[in-house]
């Protein structure tokens, strides 16, 4: 059996584990890579590489997690069905752990309509839970979904992620126990602002004992202006920014919105790791890697293993 990934140790021993978030270049430079992982080194537990975030296109997640596993990270492949049938994620699946590529999370991925080829054909051949149990049937049967022997099963940990905003918002619980019973082992919420309403969703998943069956990672998002805070909250689905966040970061000068945003962040993640059944943070520092670790450091989250 191969020992496990370094995220999943953090997880398993009882430590906040800190993941980041490496958004590939749309280019075959894989300096872009290699800078950002630069930035993340000696701060983080795991690095996520998106999947054609956005989708527009972009360098391969899998070619991303290698080459940060060249660097010494913990990648985390994500994967979408939106772009594979099963027979293409069944083979990505075998390739990624073949390449020694310990984790991966299940999505969905964004609608081909808001990237760069709005006329592609997407493909949903399965959906995000049915891509979790698909991993989960390949690592502990050791079969393909077709019912074949794998002659050599891969080993992964396995992770999806959550919106605790999107509406109804009685019914998000419930579809996290739905990933869970799939198979997923660790969860990646959606980025969080408004911390009341991610507590309140987190008491119905203790209420449901999913956070003793699953590490659950809190998403944090560090904003850059206040124009950035209005389109999130007006224009990114399922998205959940409060009006007094948009007008305290508008409220400070030009030259402190970075400042003002950062604060908020700490703010943010001082208030989540307080709130029972947290596991750790994912920070999506979106197009911004070089500020985690001022984030990290600030957070008192500084010494990674």
């Amino acid at each position: 059996m191969t020992a496990p990934g370094n995220l999943e140790r953090v997880l398993a021993r009882g430590d906040f584990a800190v993941t980041a978030e490496c958004g590939p270049p749309r280019g075959a430079d894989p300096e872009s890579i290699r800078r950002k992982g630069g930035y993340l080194k000696g701060f983080v537990d795991a690095v996520n590489v998106t999947d054609n975030q956005t989708a527009v296109v972009r360098m391969s997640s899998m070619a991303g997690c290698v080459i940060l596993k060249e660097m010494g990270f913990d990648p985390v492949l994500q994967m979408t069905v939106r772009d594979r049938n099963r027979i293409a994620l069944q083979s990505d699946i075998l390739g990624a752990a073949a390449l020694g590529i310990r984790n991966i999370l299940c999505l969905s991925g964004d609608h081909q309509s808001f990237g760069d080829h709005p006329e592609a054909k997407n493909v949903h051949d399965i959906d995000s839970i049915q891509l979790v149990d698909t991993v989960r049937t390949m690592c502990d049967e050791g079969r393909f979904l077709s019912g074949d022997e794998i002659k050599g099963r891969p080993e992964l940990f396995i992770g999806c992620v959550e919106n605790p905003f999107a509406d109804p918002f009685e019914i998000r619980a419930l579809r996290l126990a739905k990933k869970i019973r799939a198979g997923s082992r660790f969860v990646q919420t959606q980025c969080i602002f408004n911390v009341e309403k991610f507590a309140r969703w987190m008491e119905m998943v203790r209420d449901l004992g999913l956070h003793e069956k699953a590490f659950i990672l809190a998403g944090i998002t560090p904003m850059k202006s206040p124009g950035m805070a209005r389109y999130m909250k007006n224009s990114v689905p399922g998205m959940d920014v409060p009006d007094h966040l948009v007008e305290r970061m508008a409220s400070v000068p030009k030259e402190r919105h970075w400042e003002e945003g950062i604060a908020i962040c700490l703010e943010t993640i001082e208030k989540v790791k307080a709130i029972k059944g947290v596991a750790g943070i994912h920070i999506m520092a979106i197009e911004w890697e070089g500020v985690v670790p001022e984030i990290v450091r600030k957070a008192g989250l500084e010494t990674r293993s």
